[in-house]
């Protein structure tokens, strides 16, 4: 079959290997002017520092300069291309950003991927040729020129990690002092010495900056800004937050849920704390979005839901021409979870596996909305792999695909350095996650 495959990120590679690998025709539209997506670091930020403007220039990087992968090198591999067996020199058991980007050079090189790729051409429309064909339209720009090319299935390989979902809170619109998200963070210094004009007076010191968010990256940031910044205040909706200072940062405090901001500058937290802050910024996430994708409401985004989706892949209706990679999160091996959803599709597009009928799929789809309604789990967790009122491993997921594809599935080298490294993930809190190191019995 031709094959569209949509971004050159690490969903776009993989799709276009196993695609490959069972002789389909390929072709990768990468916006950018090189492959890796999200693992590409980009100094540039939006003007909005919220990414809520909906006429800004987007930046589609959220790396900041410091970052680290939050697990290690020996869960980051594909099935055909480990990554701890790579030769970069970097000894850390978390690779850097640039390290990674590496990685995926060789591997899109040693596979002959590149080729496949059309650079700096953006995605303008996907859509189904006609209602009665199964056939489908993509059109693209580059240089400002436009093309139509027709293909047999498209693959939606785009990424989510640009457009930011912010909190919401009473008094935000009105709160005189900075915000930002995540998204548009970099470095730390801009944190270290802040003027902020209020309306009665200017008020400069070191700053006071509140950060939103329990995720691997708020605690990153706030660890780093806190060796700039005055004091660094997390916020947290999870009921399970013990509001104090934290043991291993003199000027870090953990928060509940902010109940309000005001005019003044003032931040008022549910717990009853309150504090005057300079900055606000929002480490909440992405939101999932396909602004080309033109499905006539076969597949929506709806409070971070993308659905309906059969396995977080194939939309039952239009399935299999249309399908996605990369959704799920908090599988603890997110390569390796990418690499089987492509081969997957590859399979299922070449015939050697059989997909359940529209609505056998449906079915499954409606019955685990309907556990999660159950469960009471917010729709935005819908493609979250780790539920705590529903149990499952985050491997089950993995073996399942692992089993479509003829695979052993999850090895178990790989099953016990990432329950070591989970265990003590949750027994630290999630703090100082990369000061983790395999004993002599891992090893």
């Amino acid at each position: 079959m031709k094959v569209a495959v949509i971004g050159a990120g690490v969903s776009g590679l993989a799709t276009a290997y196993a695609l490959k690998s069972e002789n389909h025709r390929v072709i990768v539209y990468e916006k950018s002017e090189q492959i890796g997506g999200t693992w590409v670091f980009d100094p540039e930020v939006e003007s909005d520092p919220l990414g809520i403007d909906p006429s800004r220039e987007v930046v589609h990087g959220s790396l900041y300069q410091s970052l680290r992968t939050n697990i290690p090198r020996q869960l980051m591999g594909f099935f055909d291309c480990p990554f701890f067996a790579r030769r970069y020199g970097e000894s850390s058991i978390f690779p850097s950003h640039e390290e990674v980007l590496e990685f995926l050079n060789e591997f899109a090189s040693e596979f002959r991927l590149v080729e496949l790729i059309q650079f700096e051409t953006e995605v303008v429309r996907v859509e189904r040729v006609d209602l009665r064909n199964d056939q489908w339209v993509v059109e693209s720009k580059m240089n400002e020129l436009s093309s139509n090319e027709i293909f047999d299935a498209v693959v939606v390989c785009s990424g989510h990690h640009t457009q930011p979902r912010v909190a919401d809170f009473p008094g935000m619109e009105k709160w005189p002092g900075k915000q930002m998200h995540s998204h548009n963070y970099r470095v730390p210094e801009p944190f270290q010495d802040q003027v902020i004009r209020f309306s009665f007076r200017y008020f400069s010191s070191f700053s006071i900056v509140v950060v939103i968010g329990d995720g691997p990256s708020a605690k990153d940031i706030s660890l780093e800004i806190s060796k700039v910044a005055k004091e660094v205040r997390l916020s947290s909706r999870s009921p399970n937050v013990k509001v104090s200072r934290l043991d291993f940062a003199n000027n870090m405090w953990q928060h509940s849920k902010i109940d309000y901001v005001d005019e003044k500058g003032e931040v008022k937290f549910e717990d009853g704390a309150s504090v005057h802050a300079d900055i606000i910024l929002h480490c909440t996430g992405y939101k999932y979005d396909f602004p080309f994708l033109k499905t006539g409401g076969i597949v929506t985004v709806d409070d971070n839901r993308v659905g309906p989706l059969y396995k977080h892949i194939f939309p039952p209706k239009i399935a299999p021409t249309l399908s996605f990679v990369g959704l799920p999160y908090n599988s603890g091996v997110v390569f390796l979870m990418i690499d089987l959803q492509a081969k997957w599709i590859a399979h299922v597009l070449s015939g050697k596996r059989n997909l359940p009928s529209e609505g056998n799929m449906l079915s499954e789809v409606e019955e685990y909305y309907r556990k999660m309604d159950e469960k009471r789990i917010p729709k935005h967790h819908t493609h979250s792999l780790v539920h705590k009122n529903i149990p499952t491993s985050q491997l089950d997921y993995l073996d399942w695909l692992a089993s479509e594809v003829g695979l052993a599935g999850v090895d178990e080298q790989t099953r016990f350095i990432q329950k070591c490294y989970l265990k003590y993930v949750i027994d630290n809190g999630g703090w100082r996650n990369r000061e983790w190191e395999f004993n002599n019995g891992i090893q």
